[in-house]
């Protein structure tokens, strides 16, 4: 399976970004999918995560400001973020789990499908 992100760019805090992921294929009906980010010296840092049953999970600074969607037709995964703030740049990845193991979004950064990843820059 092959991931590929897209939608990462620069904004001002504020601003609001979606970032897509296309997966090469589904392998198997039971699998969560999700992103992750890192800034520089920092750790990865799961962000949100959906399972093909559709419950979410996110990390408590970017909820109530970003939804993580799947488009099942389209193999494509969704990230909206608005109210960007600063402290949300970083390298943004997208990564699976097939079959889907933990639903819990401190745990999609480790996934065993991951993207190459792409970058948003939120200026103050």
């Amino acid at each position: 399976v092959t991931l590929v992100e897209s939608g990462g760019g620069s904004v001002q805090a504020g601003g609001s970004l979606r970032l897509s992921c296309v997966a090469s294929r589904v392998a198997s009906v039971d699998y969560c999918m999700g992103w992750y980010r890192q800034a520089p010296g920092n750790e990865r840092e799961g962000v949100a995560v959906v399972g093909s049953d559709g419950v979410t999970d996110y990390a408590d600074s970017v909820k109530g400001r970003f939804t993580i969607s799947l488009d099942n037709a389209k193999n494509t995964l969704y990230l909206q973020m608005n109210s960007l703030k600063p402290e949300d740049t970083a390298m943004y990845y997208c990564a699976a789990q097939y079959p889907c193991v933990i639903q819990v979004v401190a745990t999609v950064p480790l996934f065993g499908y991951r993207g190459q990843g792409t970058q948003v820059t939120v200026s103050s």
